[in-house]
């Protein structure tokens, strides 16, 4: 048995898309998870025509189809930059140094899949060479803000005792924060090098990037003692893929073009609480933050 969720933003799901939607597939009874925001219906089969659908209806709301089994996961095992914050960290910094035109530019290549990462990164970071170390919370204070919806997502299943990995190609000097503002149980990143106060333009080794997400899955959920089937996944990069492809339910949440099209799970008008109500959460279940 499959899951069809249809997802918008709040107020714009129209009754009428769900109903001739689950009429057209023969769906079963329709469940409003949070009225004018989230709904779905069981399915018997995946419809032939499922890309077809979703793009005719990609402007209004976002169409995933789901297994029915084991929908609400064990851990969450989350991205940073631009997925649990609305910012890119590196980004941020290179506006402190004047350079901020470029980096953004080398880091929407990367993350598009169109540089290599290890590459693009060390190139970006040379460019932050100089900057004071404080420079970190400058940027952390001023310049970062929470992606909507986390607080509620890692609290929701938080309470449900669900474990919260946050796992980023940025730096630690953020993870460690953000992680603590949202609650998660860990963070991995990469290093930035600091020599005599200030930012020495080199990153420490080894590089995380796109496989170092993947060793992260395979070895929380082993010490945890879960499998990669209980994991849900999210990102937006090209080096969130592995981890997307691999978690038992990876989403690619405002993702980079070439993201989205290698990943079944899109959420494109939701917030973070998307997460949630993939999983059958109904909004009264949601745990305060």
């Amino acid at each position: 048995m499959l899951i069809v969720s249809l997802i918008a933003r709040p107020g714009a799901l129209d009754t009428a898309l769900v109903d001739s939607l689950c009429n057209a597939w023969g769906g079963g009874d329709i469940t409003w998870l949070s009225p004018g925001e989230a709904a779905e219906f069981p399915l018997a089969a995946q419809p032939a025509n499922l890309d077809e659908v979703r793009a005719s209806i990609s402007d209004q709301a976002d169409l995933n189809i789901l297994p029915a089994e084991n929908r609400r996961k064990k851990m969450l095992l989350a991205d940073m930059d631009s997925t649990m914050i609305q910012q890119e960290c590196i980004d941020e910094l290179a506006e402190e140094a004047g350079v901020g035109a470029h980096v953004k530019d080398i880091t929407a290549r990367a993350m598009n899949g169109e540089l290599d990462f290890e590459g693009a990164l060390t190139e970006r970071v040379a460019l932050l060479k100089g900057l004071p170390e404080s420079v970190i919370d400058t940027v952390v204070e001023n310049r970062i803000t929470l992606m909507p919806g986390g607080k509620t997502l890692l609290a929701t299943m938080k309470a449900q005792g669900g474990h919260a990995a946050l796992v980023s190609g940025g730096f630690t000097a953020f993870t460690a924060r953000v992680s603590a503002m949202l609650g998660f149980d860990e963070n991995r990143a990469n290093t930035l090098l600091v020599k005599d106060g200030q930012l020495s333009g080199e990153v420490g080794r080894p590089i995380l990037g796109r496989e170092a997400k993947v060793t992260a899955l395979e070895e929380i959920t082993a010490r945890i003692g879960i499998a990669e089937a209980d994991v849900i996944a999210v990102g937006d990069g090209a080096n969130d893929l592995g981890m997307l492809g691999r978690a038992g339910l990876g989403v690619a949440l405002h993702a980079k073009p070439a993201v989205q099209e290698q990943s079944d799970c899109r959420v494109n008008h939701g917030d973070l609480t998307a997460l949630l109500y993939l999983q059958g959460y109904a909004k009264p279940e949601f745990a305060p933050e």
